[in-house]
Order: C-alpha cells, then structure tokens, then sequence
C-alpha cells in the first residue's frame, strides 16, 4: 500500500548491511546481549510485507486490490519463497505481518517455511473491514508458543457517541501461552496497521483511542503486552510528541507510569534507526510492558535480550530506489528486487 499512499503524503507487535546503500538506510544493528545472558527463549517479528497478495484475482473486489495482487503465479512463488527465506533466517517465535491478503497467503506461507526450510508454523487471521484495499494482518506461531484466543475490538454505540474513537479496521488480538521454566506465561499480542499518511494523523488518534480502550479488557490475564506493527506514525523513537498516536498508545492515557508500554526502538543502539524506504522514517514499532524490561528475582521470567531492526531481510542487492520500487517493481530482476518497503522489526527474550 505504500507505493500509492506514500507517494502522495510525500507529494501533499540483526545483521549488518553494506553503509554505502543509498536512499538514507542505515545499517541494520541488533544490542548486543550482556555477559551472562542466554538463548533467546521467545521471539517476536513484525513485518509490513507490502501488499502479500497471490496471483489470484478471484476473491479481489476493490480495483486497488487487482492491481496490486502479484501479476503471476511464478512471481508470486518467486515473493512467497523469498518472504519465507528470510522469515527462516530468524526463526521468530512469533511473526506479526501486515499488509496481508489473508489467513489463505499465509497458509501458502507456512507451507513454504515446512517445504523449503522445515520449520512448522500455525497461521492465524481474522478478517477485518479494510475494503479498499482488502488488505490484513495475521501472525505465524511456532511450538511450544501457542494461541489461547484470537480476538478483535469493536467501536461500540457509546464509543461512536463519544467523538474520542475510531475504527481500526486492520488489527488482530492474541493471548499466548510460552513456557517458562515449569510454568507458562500469557502475553497478549496486538497486531496492528494504522492510516498512513501525515494527514491521517487525527485518524490514528482516534485508533490509537480505540486500542487503548481494548487493552483494559484484553489485559486482565496476561502477564506481558505487546502492541506491535505498522502504525504509520511520523514520531521518532524517543521524541514522541504529547496528543499523537504513539503518546496515547504509550501512556495509556492514564497518568500513572506504571502501566506505560515502553518502545523497543529507543534501546537499540541505533535509536533513530529507521524502518522503511522512505529516509528517517519510523513507522514501525514494538511497543511492550515494562515487565518485558524488569526481572522478577523471585521466579524465572522473560526478560529483553536485543532488539534489532532487520532490514538486511527485506533489501537485495542494495536499498530499491523509490521510483523502481513503486514504479517498476515487477521489471526489476529477482536478485535486485527488495521483498518490501517496510523492514522487519525483530526482539529476543530470555528466561532470567
């Protein structure tokens, strides 16, 4: 979607690359895990895939859908093989994606990650009602993490009265259980894909609304949360303005800082590192509770290991020029041709 939308805003839920790639990426830098710490025992990935459609037009509605979906079915084996390549390069335990067409897409994938790379993932999606671009989210799970409950926020008739809120029409809720030592902890994942565009601001506000009133429900049993994914905001990490999407996201609205989520990019080491295409751009993020970040010395839990932005997955043969990418994207040879215009964002947690 954002060789169209970004396009005209620009107009109107680990490895290093080569420094010389142009259109301002930069290198792509994990923490580095402190003496002492051990194998990440759970994973997350978020990932914008840009428009994950098959060749299929059979089930696209909306024109911007047809156009969009890929032009064959050899070019999409071609980018279902490619996205599974590099989604086995990590191994996430989790793998929230966005700009999918479907739980179909995503099944062709986990049989891609067993096929090609013998790695079994579950694939979860809900529907959701973007009609214009028909696209979703959806998450790939591996064992032993599994999903308790799948679910998705509603604005309600009071919410509508209140003027504060707003639909959010691609978003997924998951209750996890993941071993821990001889007990399992619960982490609620929220998945989700906000408006895009600078003037889409007043919109996302009112999402971010929405998700902060679904979070006072979707909490009350989880021990962590995770609220993960495209929001398209234009906040920097660490310099989030007070009234934006991203403020409201991590503040709770609430004036008690306990309950604050924390962003995963301010502890990279590279806090101004930026996740897509467009230079210093940073539309995507990992927000989680602070229980992600303080050890409990009174029983094994899971606690930040790295945090990386892997833009190394989705860049081949150096960073795509904007034109090429949205322009030409199919004429560009396979080995040239980066897999989206988003990079994926990958966290790590131990058991301490």
């Amino acid at each position: 979607m954002k060789r169209r939308l970004h396009a005209i805003a620009v107009t109107t839920l680990l490895i290093a690359i080569t420094p010389s790639l142009s259109y301002g990426a930069e290198p792509s830098v994990r923490t580095t895990p402190r003496p002492g710490q051990g194998e990440a025992a759970f994973s997350i990935m978020s990932w914008n895939l840009e428009w994950f459609f098959d060749d299929s037009k059979k089930d696209n509605y909306s024109q911007l859908a047809f156009e969009k979906s890929s032009p064959s079915r050899g070019q999409w084996n071609w980018r279902r093989d490619a996205v599974a390549e590099a989604i086995a390069k990590v191994k996430p335990s989790v793998a929230a994606l966005q700009e999918v067409e479907g739980q179909r897409v995503l099944w062709y994938l986990t049989r891609a990650l067993d096929r090609e790379h013998d790695l079994e993932y579950d694939e979860y999606a809900i529907e959701g009602n973007d009609r214009f671009t028909e696209q979703d989210v959806g998450l790939l799970t591996t064992r032993p993490v599994d999903v308790l409950s799948l679910m998705r926020g509603n604005v309600t008739s009071q919410m509508k009265s209140e003027g504060e809120f707003g639909a959010v029409s691609k978003h997924l809720a998951a209750i996890l259980e993941v071993p821990v030592g001889d007990t399992v902890e619960t982490i609620l994942v929220v998945n989700v894909h906000l408006r895009s565009g600078e003037a889409g601001a007043a919109i996302r506000n009112k999402q971010a609304a929405s998700l902060v009133r679904w979070l006072r429900v979707w909490e009350k049993a989880p021990v962590h949360v995770v609220v993960l994914g495209d929001f398209n905001t234009e906040e920097s990490a660490g310099k989030v303005r007070a009234g934006s999407e991203m403020s409201i996201l991590m503040s709770r609205a609430t004036r008690d800082p306990s309950d604050d989520l924390v962003d995963l990019l301010e502890h990279s080491s590279a806090p101004r590192q930026q996740t897509h295409l467009l230079p210093g751009k940073q539309f995507d993020r990992i927000l989680v509770s602070r229980s992600f970040l303080e050890d409990d010395p009174g029983r094994p839990d899971l606690c930040l290991r790295s945090i990386a932005v892997r833009s190394d997955l989705a860049i081949r043969g150096g960073v795509d020029s904007t034109e090429d990418h949205w322009e030409r994207y199919w004429e560009m040879s396979d080995d040239k041709r980066d897999l989206s215009d988003h990079y994926p964002i990958v966290a790590e947690f131990e058991v301490r």
